[in-house]
């Protein structure tokens, strides 16, 4: 009874504060608010190590040939960050999709880490950087606080860290605890190839040779495939491709860029086929899904 009270607490609190708005960045830095009248289309985008929470509705994430469905009693987390499919898979106007999403401080879970016991506890596939796990009290209670800190600014600088932190140590003691050590511990597998991916982020222009990626990772280049593959269910080229579209994407849709120089923006050569790729992944071809997106931002 006391977490479907805390429930629609969570729904209100964002509901509040979100009114019309598809999305809200809050004063809380990381933390961010949404909030959906319909169900949508599958919507491509790069996601951010990050955790989220629906107070109401469902939603759907797809990575890779993955899919990954969540609700109100339970929650999606990515230790890494990765090109994703998101869709609003229950909502209306009378009972909107009403969810939150808030970025991880790597490095605060990292220096938390070594206060806090390995859990016994593991989820079914730590390797993945993307899961779901169920909710619990404490953790809902905590985002509810957060929240609250909302409507009285001035304590957000004091009490937010505070909080966040909670989370961050919540985390490390439930299911998702074995992820997220393997995550910042430095020299394990799964640190490696989050450097690499940070890599591919900050160089994703250049050309790429998975010869040099694997030997940044300290891998063979079929052991780093394999690592790769398991943490974001695609090949590293893959990876990049996807990284390249969805900031191609945002570049036309943000900046009004046509689609030739969005395709050199992002490191294509031949916008003949950046056109091909850009229509494979998102439906259509680039200018009439600008058009499309623009139209329904409006």
């Amino acid at each position: 009874m006391k977490q479907e009270n805390n429930l629609k607490q969570l729904a209100q609190s964002i509901a509040s504060h979100t009114a019309d708005s598809v999305m809200v960045e809050t004063p809380i830095p990381g933390l961010s608010l949404h909030h959906w009248d319909q169900t949508t289309e599958p919507m491509c985008h790069m996601m951010a190590p990050s955790i989220c929470l629906i107070g109401q509705g469902k939603k759907r994430v797809f990575l890779g040939e993955d899919t990954f469905v969540y609700d109100a009693n339970t929650f999606l987390i990515t230790s890494i960050e990765l090109p994703v499919a998101s869709q609003i898979i229950e909502a209306s106007p009378e009972h909107p999709y009403l969810g939150l999403s808030m970025e991880l401080n790597l490095r605060e879970i990292s220096q938390l880490m070594l206060d806090v016991p390995a859990s016994m506890e593991s989820g079914k596939d730590n390797r993945l950087g993307l899961s779901v796990s169920d909710l619990d009290e404490a953790l809902l209670d905590a985002f509810n606080r957060l929240l609250a800190l909302i409507n009285t600014p001035e304590d957000i600088p004091t009490l937010a860290p505070l909080i966040q932190r909670e989370i961050f140590y919540r985390l490390l003691k439930g299911q998702q605890g074995a992820r997220l050590r393997s995550i910042v511990s430095r020299g394990s597998q799964h640190h490696q190839i989050a450097q690499v991916i940070q890599q591919l982020k900050n160089n994703f222009k250049e050309s790429v040779k998975i010869e040099e990626l694997a030997r940044e990772a300290g891998l063979s280049v079929s052991a780093f495939h394999s690592h790769f593959r398991a943490m974001t269910a695609m090949t590293p080229l893959q990876f990049l491709k996807r990284m390249r579209l969805n900031e191609a994407r945002r570049l036309m849709l943000a900046n009004q860029l046509d689609a030739s120089n969005a395709a050199y923006e992002v490191g294509y050569e031949s916008p003949s086929q950046f056109s091909r790729e850009y229509s494979r992944m998102f439906g259509a071809p680039p200018m009439k899904d600008i058009k499309q997106l623009a139209a329904a931002r409006a």
